[in-house]
């Protein structure tokens, strides 16, 4: 997935070999390695030619060797790499964990007979083990170490301490040494002691190490190999003006410090081992390569200074795009990623910053509009970021336009969201909170929902089958979310898509809106326009309505397609030719003429459909007249009332007032008589259930109109 060639981030598929997914070495855990077999970054030759360098060594007065490099950066396994030499020499190897320990004492104590045991175990080292374990014991609950002083002059007083040792003891320390270095004497090999992790001690800890080796460095055939950070180790061992370097290069006799990566191999290593915590991942994500590189180049790669590091970021992608389930576009994920192992001060702060990050700019208030805050989430992003503040500024740059423009960028505008969106980017706030807060939103939810029915455009069945077992509740917000694909709409989407929209019209709840929100009609009407404005000729979109309206199952939806396309002031798009439009509105004219009152009082827009086949009468078709039926007037009746929505300055409430379109109605009926008649007719069956509806006309019968906010 990762090996593409990008001159920005430095990596040449023709360089990069193709990880096992078999071998774990790739994305190990925390671990050395233990074996050539697992050498990523081709140092067994170093190591190995680093053994016979010391096996050469003169260690008749002992030695003491230092692996030197910063926290991860492979020491351990350098050593590990090592022993196989010392393994083909016969060579005893011996290992002491002071994490085990803790105090001078102890320390001192449990070095001995850790070191006893282990030569134990072979038997032609058996004595030598038994001297050892002798010498150690005489050192058992003496205190070792002086109070006073700083502890370089502690040191300088470590023969002083071994003469009161021997006083103290009947046999003696000094004689138990001397039995201790004759049997080591007589040995034909050395025995290598190898020292580990003492840069992560605590400071006490690391000096009462090195004090340990300082006194027993000088036993004849022994060989210490410490490995540890050279400038963490230094600054332990400073103190009172003495540079700690001082006291190190009179403790080590050789040291090798380990050359950095390659920063090809260093590449490699980082996109093998994400290619194989990706590996079994059956959906990471949307992958963007043309964003990719950059990301890498710019965010990843700078905060990847270890191999320790590359391990840590391959656990942590593996289990979060594991979690994520392939919601969220994958480049990004690995992006975030990096910046929550790396940067925990920075990333903690981003969930405050999702405003700065994702809200788009203001056009009509241009940059003055912006809200202070925002960009004041932004400088606390890029603060926290310390000495890496550049890669903060790549990291809003590469993955979140919108707050490019609080740190001199570009604006982005409301159509990027949905771009942003659909391409399951960060960029979009609802995708942003599901990477933070691994919940889906509604906003999301829905979209997710039209995700799936984009896939079905072109099965019209298929389509109508999925909408409809949807929660009606969403399905207008599942269906505006379908605008999100508007530059992939194809021919072969048109017809089916547009029909199975125009059919769910009768089915979409009638939720209460607010000031601003559009109804349902506009949200589909929204989506079919785009649809057919996507076949970009007069005669293609006129063949294709041709298709459609007879496998439309209302009226109401007929008209709605009708006037989108036609030549209408301020409602037709004007996307067949006029001569089509009139016969498309002539056509339905007819039909809804001869519609019988059963059929038109189902419609779900029917005050609209009378009155404007009544108004758009053409002589020639004869007057137009409304069935005189009760139940169709209490049809047109409910058809004609609507709320009006008022707001009084400084309140945030909505006022709600009910009104009738009684000037239509009358238009519609001919006269204000017919229409009382009619509503005279309808109280005389007693109809239950709508004698809200009959006051609010018994209101308008007595004179009263509301004015243009609805009010009295």
């Amino acid at each position: 997935m990762f090996r593409r060639e990008s001159a920005k981030s430095g990596v040449n598929e023709s360089s990069h070999q193709h990880s096992d997914p078999k071998k774990p070495s790739t994305v190990r855990s925390d671990n050395p390695i233990r074996s050539a077999e697992d050498d990523l970054l081709g140092r067994a030759a170093v190591a190995q030619s680093f053994a016979r360098q010391v096996l050469r060594l003169d260690a008749t007065e002992g030695v003491v060797v230092g692996v030197l490099g910063p926290w991860g950066s492979g020491k351990t396994s350098f050593v590990n790499l090592a022993r196989r030499q010392f393994d083909q020499a016969e060579v005893p190897m011996l290992e002491f964990n002071p994490w085990m320990f803790s105090g001078a004492e102890q320390l001192v104590e449990s070095f001995f007979i850790e070191l006893a045991a282990q030569l134990k175990i072979r038997q032609e080292l058996v004595s030598i083990a038994e001297s050892l374990e002798e010498y150690g014991e005489a050192f058992s609950g003496l205190g070792w170490l002086p109070l006073v002083g700083t502890w370089i002059e502690r040191l300088r007083g470590a023969t002083k301490i071994l003469a009161k040792f021997a006083e103290r003891r009947k046999e003696g320390v000094g004689a138990r040494r001397v039995k201790l270095e004759k049997a080591l004497a007589d040995l034909d090999k050395p025995i290598i002691v190898f020292l580990d992790d003492i840069d992560r001690l605590s400071t006490p800890a690391i000096r009462d190490v090195f004090k340990l080796v300082r006194l027993t460095a000088s036993f004849p055939n022994i060989i210490y190999i410490a490995a540890f950070d050279r400038l963490r180790v230094e600054e332990a061992l400073a103190e009172q003006g003495v540079p700690g370097r001082l006291y190190l290069e009179k403790i080590l006799q050789i040291a090798i410090d380990l050359p950095p990566v390659p920063d090809h191999v260093f590449f490699r290593q980082i996109l093998s081992a994400v290619d194989y915590a990706l590996a079994e991942i059956e959906r990471p994500g949307p992958f963007d390569e043309k964003v990719w590189p950059d990301i890498f180049a710019e965010i990843v790669r700078p905060l990847i200074r270890t191999m320790r590091d590359v391990r840590r970021y391959a656990a942590s992608v593996k289990g979060t795009v594991e979690a994520l389930d392939g919601q969220i576009a994958l480049a990004d994920v690995l992006a975030l990623e990096a910046v929550r192992v790396f940067l925990p001060d920075v990333f903690t702060r981003l969930h405050g910053a999702v405003d700065g990050l994702t809200k788009i700019s203001d056009f009509f208030r241009g940059a003055q509009g912006d809200s202070p805050h925002l960009k004041l989430q932004i400088d606390n992003l890029i603060q926290a970021g310390g000495t890496r503040g550049d890669v903060v500024r790549a990291m809003i740059k590469r993955l979140f336009p919108a707050g490019q423009r609080h740190i001199g960028g570009s604006h982005y505008g409301n159509d990027w969201t949905r771009l942003w969106l659909r391409d399951r980017r960060v960029a979009h706030e609802d995708i942003l909170r599901l990477y933070l807060e691994r919940v889906v939103g509604e906003g999301l939810r829905a979209f997710k929902d039209a995700e799936q029915a984009w896939a079905l455009f072109a099965d019209r069945y298929a389509l109508d089958d999925y909408l409809r077992s949807l929660d009606k509740e969403r399905l207008q917000d599942v269906i505006a979310s379908l605008e999100t694909y508007e530059d992939q709409f194809k021919p072969v989407h048109v017809v089916p898509a547009t029909t199975v929209l125009l059919n769910l019209q009768p089915d979409l709840p009638k939720r209460q809106r607010g000031m601003l929100e559009l109804d349902s009609r506009f949200t589909v009407g929204r989506v079919t326009y785009r649809l057919l404005r996507s076949l970009k000729d007069p005669v293609a979109v006129e063949s294709a309505v041709r298709q459609i309206l007879p496998q439309l199952t209302t009226l109401s939806s007929k008209f709605d397609l009708i006037l989108q396309i036609g030549h209408r002031e301020n409602a037709g798009h004007k996307l067949v030719s006029e001569n089509a439009a009139i016969e498309f509105e002539s056509s339905w004219r007819a039909e809804v003429r001869a519609s019988p009152v059963q059929r038109l009082m189902k419609e779900w827009d029917l005050a609209r459909v009378l009155f404007l086949t009544k108004r758009e009468t053409d002589p020639s078709e004869g007057p137009f007249n409304i069935d005189s039926s009760p139940e169709l007037t209490l049809a047109l009746l409910r058809a004609a009332r609507s709320e009006v929505m008022s707001q009084t300055m400084g309140n945030r409430a909505v006022r709600r007032s009910p009104q009738l379109a009684w000037d239509a109605l009358t238009e519609l009926y001919g006269d204000e008589a017919t229409l009382r008649e009619r509503i005279a007719g309808l109280k005389a069956t007693h109809p239950n259930g709508v004698d809200d509806l009959l006051e609010l006309t018994d209101k308008y019968l007595g004179g009263w109109l509301p004015d243009r906010f609805g009010e009295e």
